[in-house]
Parts: C-alpha cells; sequence; structure tokens
C-alpha cells in the first residue's frame, strides 16, 4: 500500500504529518509512504530522518501586495504541475492533506483521478484550505468535536481523531530532564515558547519581564525563541538575574515540557496538544493575525480551567510579572489547571487516523 501525505511548511502542519506517518508504519511496517512538503520548510530544521519526502514550490498566496500575489498565484500552479508529476510517478492509493495551501494540489489531483483522499485540520477553525479541500475529500479528520460545524459538509464524511503529537511526547525523568538543561531543582520554571519560527512579540516582552520580576533567585526559565531574534535575546540575557537557558529551536520538546511549571506560548494547535499531553498550565497569547484560529484554539483551554489567555495587543512585562508570581505563589491554583485536563479527551490521535486511512 502506498500513502501520500501532503503538509504546509510550518511546524504545526508537519508535526502531526510525521506522527501519523510513524503511527502507519506501526499498524502495518510493509506500507510505503511519500512526504510532500513545500520548498519553504527547508529553512526549518524538522527531523525528517527516515521520511521519503519530495518538495514542491507552493507559497502561501499573499493579497496584501499586488505584486507578491502574481508570484504565489503562479507558485501556486507551478505547484499543481509538480504535484500531478509526482502523483503519476509514484501512483499512491491514499493521500493525506494535512492543511495549508501546499497540501490544495495534491488533494485536488488526488480527487480528479478518483484516489482515496483524507483531511486532516489541526485547529478549531478550520483553515480556508481544508474548507475547499472538504468538499473533494472522502474523510475529514478534525482535532475538536466543533470543528465538523464550519466545514459544511454532511456528518458522515467527518471523523474526530484529535490531532497526533509526536509519539516522543511524553514525560521525562525529572532529574535527567533538569540535568539535559543544567537547570535546579526546587525553582519555579517557565517555559516560553512563540511556535516554530518564534514569536517577536513574545520575545520583545518577556525579557523585560524577567528583569525586572522580584526574587530572581527563585526562577528559572527556558526561551525558545527562533533564529531572527535569538542573538538580541542572548545580549539581553546576559545581564539577567534569572536564570535563562536560551534556544533558537529545540527538537526535543519532551524535556521542557516535563520539568515546566507554566508556559507562556502562542496558541497554536500543535502546542494546544502538546500542553494537554503534559498537563500543563499555560498563560496563552493568540496569534492575532491568525484569522481567529489561534483565539479559538485558546478558549478550548481557557474555557476548561487550564490556562489563562492575554490577547498580544495586552501583552506587557508588568502584567506578566502579576500573573508568573500570583501563579507560582498558589500551588493549589497550578494543580487545579492541572487537573483541569483530566476534562480533555485522552485518545490515541495518531492511531485513530492512521485506522481511518487504512480503512478506505
Amino acid at each position: 500500500m502506498k500513502v501520500m501525505v501532503a503538509a504546509g511548511g510550518s511546524g504545526g502542519h508537519i508535526f502531526p504529518a510525521l506522527s501519523f506517518l510513524a503511527a502507519l508504519k506501526i499498524k502495518d511496517a510493509s506500507i510505503d509512504s511519500l512526504l510532500v512538503l513545500p520548498r519553504r520548510s527547508l529553512k526549518n530544521r524538522f527531523a525528517l530522518e527516515g521520511c521519503n519526502v519530495k518538495y514542491i514550490s507552493v507559497t502561501p498566496v499573499s493579497l496584501r501586495s499586488g505584486l507578491r500575489v502574481f508570484a504565489d498565484l503562479f507558485n501556486l500552479l507551478k505547484g499543481f504541475f509538480q504535484s500531478f508529476f509526482v502523483l503519476i510517478e509514484y501512483k499512491p492509493d491514499v493521500v493525506v492533506g494535512f492543511g495549508g495551501i501546499e497540501s490544495v494540489p495534491a488533494v485536488m489531483i488526488a480527487w480528479l483521478f478518483r484516489i482515496k483522499t483524507v483531511i486532516h485540520e489541526q485547529n478549531v477553525i478550520p483553515g480556508n484550505a481544508n474548507r475547499v479541500l472538504a468538499k473533494f475529500a472522502d474523510k475529514a479528520a478534525v482535532s475538536f468535536q466543533k470543528t465538523g460545524s464550519y466545514l459544511g459538509i454532511r456528518p458522515g464524511k467527518i471523523v474526530f481523531t484529535g490531532n497526533p503529537i509526536r509519539s516522543d511526547m511524553k514525560s521525562m525523568d525529572r532529574q535527567a530532564a533538569l540535568k539535559f538543561f543544567g537547570l535546579e531543582e526546587g525553582k519555579f520554571t517557565v517555559l516560553i515558547m512563540g511556535g516554530s519560527m518564534g514569536s517577536h512579540r513574545i520575545n520583545s516582552v518577556l525579557p523585560k519581564a524577567l528583569l525586572n520580576i522580584g526574587q530572581p533567585q527563585k526562577f528559572q526559565a527556558i526561551h525558545i525563541a527562533g533564529m531572527k531574534d535569538y542573538p538580541e535575546l542572548e545580549r539581553e540575557y546576559s545581564v539577567s538575574a534569572v536564570k535563562v537557558k536560551l534556544f533558537d529551536f529545540l527538537g526535543p520538546m519532551q524535556y521542557a515540557y516535563s520539568i515546566a511549571d507554566l508556559a507562556i506560548v502562542r496558541a497554536g494547535a500543535t502546542t494546544i496538544a502538546e500542553l494537554a499531553a503534559f498537563k500543563l498550565p499555560a498563560i496563552l497569547v493568540p496569534y492575532p493575525y491568525a484569522q481567529e484560529h489561534q483565539a479559538a484554539n485558546a478558549e478550548v483551554l481557557r474555557s476548561a480551567g487550564c490556562a489563562v489567555v492575554v490577547r498580544d495587543e495586552e501583552l506587557e512585562a508588568d502584567k506578566l510579572i502579576k500573573l508568573i508570581t500570583g501563579l507560582m505563589s498558589e500551588p493549589s491554583g497550578l494543580s487545579a489547571m492541572r487537573a483541569a485536563y483530566a476534562s480533555m479527551p485522552r485518545i490515541n490521535s495518531a492511531g485513530l487516523l492512521a485506522d481511518e486511512v487504512l480503512a478506505l
């Protein structure tokens, strides 16, 4: 059996795709798979060892620039031609799309050839690409129960699988994780992260908060900043009384999740799924330019009592200092936030999605 997977260029698309491919191999080691990604994903350091990968030239279509939109549309057309030849050469039995406009050519061409298709939507509110593809796909897998109401398709085509996370996203031995980072037991540990590309807004505010926080000797932090802001943050943290382990990218995120007492993060779908897996209390700062996708994702954890939500325009150092010190001084509140994750379904998302694909 041959399974072709198409995904966008961000970690939010690629990580679930990789988790799904790993689950497929567990189900049946003889399955052959091909991962189709946009060329722009090459600049990110995703671990793709052992994957058969093809790259196409699709880029997101930007409507903000009259000149840029023509280049993007040309790349989209080019991506259709490239996907056509990849599909003709590979001859898949099933094509699975993980969202982003980069997945549109492969799924649409597969539909034209009457090859079985599945799409997976990671966010509460589906993106434009999956809203279109849902009309053509044989199955639409969703990460949240309410997502189906946005797709405008018959309920029989919708299957709830949750959002697959990497198989290595499991709790680690605490002492081993502390040793991995060179951090100390007994200090309040804050994980700071803005998604696979980093967040300039979070990177701008968090150092100010940590530099001015009271009793800095009680805190330590892990900050995953992305490549762009890393040099400046390295300079800022060099004079910080709070011990900060700074990374431009961190592959083994399970170490950070295993020792963090609190996460300050964006509200991407993969981040939400990983927070739930580790039952980690969080301050969520939804990215404001994501068509309300992240705001809806954040609301899931906020309404369950697992997280506090701070709007991007309200993110200020003084506010963060109050939130961080307030949560640290109330261990029972943090425990309640962890316990609140029990209300969220615990399922083998990658395995469920693999079963749906194999059933076709």
